[in-house]
């Protein structure tokens, strides 16, 4: 197998294994921050103690994400040395901007787990959670930059095969970053939001603790009212992007959607397959026009196609699957929340079990959509590593070891998987949460410091 090759499965395996703990780590912690507010606000001892339990758990998945985060680091210098001698200069600063909000959360999130009931006024804790969300937010936007520049690259002059003329906050803000901070941190939200509501609906079905039924319907009423909203942000988000591809991607945006000749009125291709000898697609679901509203919202926008762009220039056609799996679990997931308040404000239960079985699905399926994302981004951009200036060929190091280098990161990865997993199983395996809740705070509680 080719270094290249090598290179960009070792770098794929450990982003697509990053991502699942970024993604938890960035939303997880405005999940507490609702719960606690409810809890403080209603004096309901409940709200909390779901605050109190995700926050115990979300704590695990930290110490794993910044495992993964700091061995991408590493890769980044070691599998593309030629990049980093490039770019290096210029994605340093967002890269360190990342790190210090990594510990400014790190630091407030110690402090939110060790003061509970420690505040004669409850809010003062509360208000421990808006660093935490601040800083995990921020954690994601410093790297989104680093991302974005590598996509539509700002900020320098090229000369004799150096950026020179830096301006690290130009290259920081490039044209995309805006829009892919936007959609980054809205649909972390989501997936974490699902992630938990999908928790609730399981245990509806299978606790075998029958008086924490009550506890897991409050938490899985206020995840669809958070899905509802962050999931519809997405769709926005979703919408922002392809008008910005439009504008600067054009060959990611017709690679996604199998589009070939540049015309007005283009249609949207669902699903599908492809011969990629004659371009003839087939089994595909054809929205008339929506390609064209979609990415100018006229159906007269042109749309170039991928036969206008050079052979060597265009993106693997494999990222329309990824586009259609993002997009049908994400609207999977806005559904369902819908369909939830729809049998809840009719004479339909909101908790019948096929509804649950149906909201179990939301978590690993808006996860699926989020690796699905990523994969289309990252594949989208190929063949460069810095678009326009280096391919990926040309930046791969050309040291030996690669292969076996990656079997054993892949190990590494199945072991923390399995271990971070059998970790919060038994956390709260024989763990009513209403005997927690009872132990904390006590039969009655009225919202006011513990003696």
């Amino acid at each position: 197998m080719e270094d290249v090759v090598l290179g960009r499965v070792l770098t794929a395996s450990t982003l697509g294994f990053h991502i699942i703990f970024a993604t938890i780590g960035v939303g997880i912690p405005i999940v507490f921050m609702v719960l606690e507010f409810l809890g403080v606000k209603k004096k309901d001892a409940a709200y909390l103690t779901m605050a109190r339990r995700i926050a115990k758990g979300y704590t695990v998945t930290v110490a794993v994400g910044v495992v993964t985060g700091t061995i991408i680091g590493l890769q980044l210098s070691l599998i593309w040395p030629d990049f980093m001698r490039l770019g290096g200069q210029i994605i340093a600063l967002p890269l360190f901007m990342e790190t210090f909000a990594f510990f400014f959360e790190a630091i407030f999130l110690g402090i939110f787990l060790y003061t509970w009931d420690r505040f004669k006024n409850p809010w003062h804790h509360w208000l421990l959670n808006i660093p935490i969300v601040v800083g995990s937010s921020l954690s994601a936007v410093f790297i989104t930059t680093v991302n974005s520049f590598m996509n539509t690259p700002a900020g320098f002059d090229m000369a004799g095969g150096e950026l020179i003329n830096v301006d690290p906050l130009a290259a920081m803000f490039n044209p995309s970053t805006w829009v892919r901070v936007f959609h980054v941190v809205v649909t972390a939200y989501t997936t974490a939001v699902f992630i938990i509501a999908a928790i609730g609906a399981f245990k509806l079905l299978r606790s075998k603790f029958e008086e924490d039924r009550e506890y897991h319907k409050k938490g899985l009423k206020v995840m669809m009212v958070l899905g509802l909203v962050t999931a519809s942000l997405t769709v926005l988000a979703g919408d922002l992007s392809a008008k910005f591809l439009h504008e600067h991607q054009p060959e990611k945006l017709a690679a996604m959607e199998w589009h070939f000749e540049t015309e007005d009125n283009a249609d949207l291709v669902l699903f599908g397959t492809i011969d990629e000898d004659t371009n003839e697609v087939s089994y595909a679901l054809r929205i008339p026009s929506a390609l064209s509203f979609l990415a100018g919202n006229s159906f007269d926008t042109e749309v170039t196609g991928l036969n206008d762009i050079p052979d060597d220039e265009q993106p693997p056609l494999i990222i329309h699957y990824f586009f259609d799996i993002m997009v049908f679990f994400g609207m999977y997931a806005l559904m369902v929340s819908i369909i939830y308040f729809i049998a809840k404000f009719s004479k339909f239960d909101e908790h019948h079990p096929a509804l649950l079985y149906a909201y179990v699905l939301t978590g690993p399926l808006t996860m699926a959509s989020i690796e699905a994302g990523w994969f289309l981004a990252e594949m989208g951009r190929q063949p460069w590593i810095l678009r326009g200036y280096m391919r990926v060929s040309e930046a791969v190091t050309q040291a030996d070891g690669l292969g076996i280098t990656l079997i054993a990161f892949v190990l590494l990865y199945a072991v923390l998987g399995v271990t971070t997993i059998y970790v919060l199983l038994q956390m709260f395996k024989n763990k009513s949460a209403t005997a927690e809740r009872i132990e904390i705070y006590g039969e009655d509680y009225e919202g006011g410091r513990l003696q």
